[in-house]
Protein backbone atom coordinates (compact mmCIF):
# COMPACT_ATOMS: atom_id res chain seq x y z
CA UNK A 1 0.00 0.00 0.00
CA UNK A 2 3.06 2.29 0.19
CA UNK A 3 3.48 4.70 -2.29
CA UNK A 4 6.15 7.15 -3.75
CA UNK A 5 4.42 10.94 -3.25
CA UNK A 6 4.73 13.89 -5.28
CA UNK A 7 4.79 17.85 -4.58
CA UNK A 8 6.16 21.09 -6.00
CA UNK A 9 4.19 21.10 -8.86
CA UNK A 10 1.95 24.54 -9.67
CA UNK A 11 1.54 27.53 -12.31
CA UNK A 12 4.65 29.04 -13.74
CA UNK A 13 5.45 31.14 -16.94
CA UNK A 14 7.25 29.27 -20.11
CA UNK A 15 11.01 30.09 -19.29
CA UNK A 16 10.71 29.41 -15.20
CA UNK A 17 12.05 26.58 -12.66
CA UNK A 18 10.17 24.20 -10.55
CA UNK A 19 11.75 21.64 -8.72
CA UNK A 20 10.03 18.38 -8.17
CA UNK A 21 10.07 16.02 -4.84
CA UNK A 22 9.01 12.71 -4.17
CA UNK A 23 9.05 11.10 -0.96
CA UNK A 24 9.41 7.90 -0.41
CA UNK A 25 9.68 4.97 2.41
CA UNK A 26 13.28 4.81 2.83
CA UNK A 27 13.13 0.74 4.19
CA UNK A 28 10.76 -0.15 1.10
CA UNK A 29 12.80 1.42 -1.64
CA UNK A 30 16.20 0.89 -0.89
CA UNK A 31 17.83 0.23 -4.28
CA UNK A 32 15.21 0.78 -6.33
CA UNK A 33 15.19 2.62 -9.73
CA UNK A 34 13.46 5.99 -9.38
CA UNK A 35 12.27 8.82 -11.57
CA UNK A 36 9.31 10.23 -13.33
CA UNK A 37 6.77 9.86 -16.19
CA UNK A 38 4.12 12.52 -17.11
CA UNK A 39 1.09 12.41 -18.47
CA UNK A 40 -0.66 15.70 -20.93
CA UNK A 41 -4.42 15.84 -21.13
CA UNK A 42 -5.29 13.16 -23.84
CA UNK A 43 -1.90 11.74 -24.41
CA UNK A 44 0.02 8.41 -23.47
CA UNK A 45 2.13 8.67 -20.37
CA UNK A 46 5.72 9.05 -21.18
CA UNK A 47 8.87 8.88 -19.83
CA UNK A 48 10.91 11.40 -18.45
CA UNK A 49 13.58 10.70 -16.11
CA UNK A 50 15.36 7.55 -13.81
CA UNK A 51 17.55 7.67 -11.89
CA UNK A 52 19.77 4.52 -10.37
CA UNK A 53 19.66 3.99 -6.21
CA UNK A 54 23.48 5.56 -6.52
CA UNK A 55 21.95 8.59 -8.25
CA UNK A 56 25.19 8.46 -10.76
CA UNK A 57 23.18 6.79 -13.64
CA UNK A 58 20.31 9.77 -14.74
CA UNK A 59 18.93 8.93 -17.62
CA UNK A 60 16.77 11.62 -19.69
CA UNK A 61 13.63 11.95 -21.99
CA UNK A 62 15.45 13.76 -25.44
CA UNK A 63 12.53 16.15 -25.10
CA UNK A 64 13.89 17.10 -21.00
CA UNK A 65 17.23 16.98 -21.75
CA UNK A 66 19.35 19.78 -20.74
CA UNK A 67 16.53 21.38 -19.31
CA UNK A 68 15.66 18.98 -16.06
CA UNK A 69 18.01 17.12 -13.78
CA UNK A 70 17.07 14.25 -11.95
CA UNK A 71 18.63 12.96 -8.08
CA UNK A 72 17.91 11.59 -5.48
CA UNK A 73 18.92 12.23 -1.23
CA UNK A 74 18.57 8.20 0.22
CA UNK A 75 19.26 9.65 3.38
CA UNK A 76 16.56 11.93 2.99
CA UNK A 77 14.53 9.17 1.30
CA UNK A 78 13.70 12.10 -1.73
CA UNK A 79 13.92 12.29 -5.21
CA UNK A 80 14.09 15.60 -7.16
CA UNK A 81 13.37 16.99 -10.67
CA UNK A 82 14.82 20.30 -11.15
CA UNK A 83 13.00 21.79 -14.39
CA UNK A 84 14.31 24.52 -15.76
CA UNK A 85 13.43 26.44 -18.97
CA UNK A 86 10.18 25.17 -18.84
CA UNK A 87 8.43 24.97 -22.16
CA UNK A 88 3.97 25.11 -22.32
CA UNK A 89 4.66 21.60 -23.82
CA UNK A 90 6.17 19.85 -20.40
CA UNK A 91 2.20 20.78 -19.17
CA UNK A 92 1.61 17.76 -17.49
CA UNK A 93 0.78 15.54 -14.48
CA UNK A 94 3.88 14.36 -13.18
CA UNK A 95 4.22 10.89 -11.36
CA UNK A 96 7.33 9.48 -9.24
CA UNK A 97 7.27 6.05 -10.16
CA UNK A 98 9.59 3.25 -8.30
CA UNK A 99 10.78 -0.52 -9.38
CA UNK A 100 13.57 -2.60 -8.12
CA UNK A 101 14.94 -3.66 -11.39
CA UNK A 102 15.51 -1.03 -14.95
CA UNK A 103 14.01 -3.36 -16.54
CA UNK A 104 10.82 -3.22 -14.36
CA UNK A 105 11.11 0.65 -14.61
CA UNK A 106 11.33 0.39 -18.15
CA UNK A 107 8.67 -1.22 -18.77
CA UNK A 108 6.08 -1.01 -15.75
CA UNK A 109 7.00 0.33 -12.37
CA UNK A 110 5.88 -1.41 -9.27
CA UNK A 111 5.17 1.70 -7.44
CA UNK A 112 3.09 5.03 -8.87
CA UNK A 113 2.73 8.50 -7.07
CA UNK A 114 -0.62 10.14 -7.09
CA UNK A 115 0.67 13.08 -9.49
CA UNK A 116 1.54 16.17 -9.90
CA UNK A 117 0.35 18.78 -11.95
CA UNK A 118 3.00 21.40 -13.40
CA UNK A 119 1.26 24.03 -15.49
CA UNK A 120 3.55 26.31 -18.06
CA UNK A 121 1.84 29.22 -19.60
CA UNK A 122 3.20 31.11 -22.75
Amino acid sequence: QVQPAESGGGLVQAGGSLRLSCAAPAQTFRNYYMGWFRQAPGKEREFVARVNWENDRPYYADSVKGRFTISRDNSRHTMYLQMNSLKPEDTAVYYCAAANSLVDFATSPIYWGQGTQVTVSS
